[in-house]
């Protein structure tokens, strides 16, 4: 999941009627339907991201915990706290967290991967690289979570482009919650989020912490990537970047929302230059102009 608000797009909630009064009810098993209508509209107008009525009892767990980690009674009582709060406050940093947790790890769809390793990267050492120039190399990995991905990108670029350490590279990982930011910067990776990346890969670029599972990147990798915050319902003020890896993040967002965000991924492509979705993200739609490479790859004209 720096420098653009925290949270809040700058503009008010979208006009739809609030639902009908929330009650303060101790009754913890689950949102009544008002509740979830209403955490719903409030974390749509702060982020895009829709919690569909079919979540209810996933939306009844996450707000739990955050009952027990605040010590507020009720749902109804948690609501009255959040919705009052300002967008950069730490709890409405938790509660995203919350919602939108999922697993992640290096090296993860290896397809993709291969392709960047072993064509991409190739192409750039040979000074071809789509819409890019030689020795220079931009990469934006959006929502990226624990920063799996961005050492991921990293990681290949060290082990796969020759020269690498003369070239001009810049990896950048944004996510919306400091939670995760806090992570991208410890990178400390469990041995599950390792378990994909190639040995001698892990022997190159990762240190064993001593007494415990966990691998940390070496300075090698932590040189090329740095985090900031960022909430992809706002555009990303930067040049714009020769690879984008968008990737398992739409899902949180409906029609409207995910068409906004892909309005700020288009631009930040650069004329030539790559778009790397997940699989099931669904941007087809919103990138007619570009040309499908693959179903997961996709590049804008020149």
């Amino acid at each position: 999941m720096a420098h653009d608000t925290y949270l809040s797009t700058g503009q008010k909630l979208p006009d739809m009627p609030l639902p009908v009064k929330l009650t303060s009810s101790h009754d913890l098993d689950q949102v009544t339907d008002a509740q979830l209508a209403s955490f719903s509209h409030l974390i749509y107008g702060r982020t895009g991201i829709r919690v569909s009525p079919q979540k209810k009892m996933l939306l009844s767990n996450r707000l739990r915990r955050r009952l027990r980690e605040t010590g507020i009674a009720s749902f109804g009582d948690y609501y009255k706290h959040v919705v009052q709060l300002k967008p950069s406050d730490p709890e409405w940093d938790a509660l995203i967290q919350e919602i939108t947790t999922h697993e992640t790890f290096l090296f993860r769809d290896e397809a993709q991967w291969n392709w960047f390793r072993k064509s991409y990267l190739a192409s750039c050492a040979s000074g071809k690289p789509p819409g890019g120039v030689k020795e220079t190399l931009r990469i934006w990995s959006a929502a990226c979570s624990s920063g799996d991905e961005p050492y991921t990108i990293a990681c290949s670029i060290a082990g796969s482009l020759p020269k690498w350490t003369q070239w001009k590279i810049r990896v950048l990982g944004t996510d919306i919650g400091l939670g995760a930011l806090e992570q991208c910067r410890e990178a400390a990776f469990s041995e599950r989020s390792m378990r994909l990346v190639p040995e001698d890969f892990k022997t190159r670029y990762f240190t064993n912490l001593p007494g415990v599972p966990l691998w940390k990147p070496k300075p090698a990798l932590t040189e090329l990537v740095s985090f900031r915050q960022h909430n992809l319902l706002n555009r990303l003020c930067d040049p714009p970047f020769d690879v984008v890896f968008l990737k398992n993040v739409l899902i949180y967002f409906d029609t409207a929302s995910k068409k906004r965000v892909m309005e700020h991924i288009r631009a930040a492509v650069r004329p030539g230059g790559l778009l790397v979705t997940g699989a099931a993200e669904g941007v087809s739609e919103y990138l007619r102009e570009f040309k499908c490479l693959q179903s997961w790859l996709h590049q804008r004209p020149e």
